[in-house]
């Protein structure tokens, strides 16, 4: 950066009175608070660290110094909720990973439910007939007789082991019309009509071991983004 386009140091300081200002008005929101979901403490959390971070940029293109603060980027989380205030619906979205590691139990537990299936039409190939040579039948057989839930809770007896997961619920104005999303269920999940999310990830446990004397990450096990505020949930 040219000397010319360097901030100023009354610039520097009018910022660091700004965060002044900001850290005032943060803790009189909090203690005029009238609940968790507080509109208030959410906009004078929002003002203080984009003050924060102007203090920061200019005091480190002035004097080559930085603050000890970190501030959240939209990396660590979702984007601000521009959702409605009053939703009248909500949209439940989740995507579980699973890697098949033991390929034959897998198979062998589709088997048992093929087995039990006597409703196969006459005429049409019975799964009881495929499953022991396809994962991908085998899979088909176990997803269409479990409830996600129960395959979750479940996984290991299935040959499966768990990877990353997610849950998003998102806020609508008004309920969708009945097969109005079924072509493609996922396209229009907006990150900004996010009320809620719940992470878990084996990379979270792999941070908070590498930093065991750092403070818990923002975007951590179980943690759930609110339209209101970031607050650690239960995984």
């Amino acid at each position: 950066m040219s000397d010319a386009a360097q901030p100023t140091a009354a610039e520097v300081r009018a910022a660091a009175e700004a965060v002044k200002a900001a850290l005032d008005a943060h803790l009189a929101a909090v203690e005029r608070r009238s609940g968790d979901d507080d509109s208030g403490v959410h906009e004078a959390f929002n003002q203080l660290a984009a003050a924060a971070e102007v203090y920061d940029e200019l005091l480190y293109d002035a004097y080559d110094e930085v603050t000890p603060f970190e501030i959240p980027g939209a990396e660590d989380g979702l984007p601000p909720y521009t959702g409605p205030e009053e939703p009248n619906a909500v949209s439940v979205l989740i995507r579980r990973d699973y890697t098949v590691i033991e390929p034959q139990r897998l198979r062998a537990q589709a088997q048992r439910v093929a087995d039990l299936d006597t409703d196969t039409a006459a005429g049409e190939p019975s799964a009881a007939g495929v499953v022991g040579h396809s994962v991908h039948a085998a899979l088909g057989v176990l997803f269409g007789e479990f409830e996600p839930d129960e395959i979750a809770s479940r996984h290991k007896e299935f040959g499966l082991e768990e990877g990353d997961s997610t849950l998003w619920v998102a806020a609508a104005d008004e309920p969708a019309e009945p097969g109005e999303w079924l072509d493609a269920p996922f396209e229009q999940a907006d990150p900004q009509q996010i009320v809620c999310r719940f992470d878990v990830s084996s990379v979270f446990d792999e941070d908070l071991e590498d930093d065991v004397d750092e403070p818990r990450p923002a975007a951590s096990r179980g943690v759930a983004r609110t339209a209101s505020q970031e607050v650690d949930g239960l995984a």
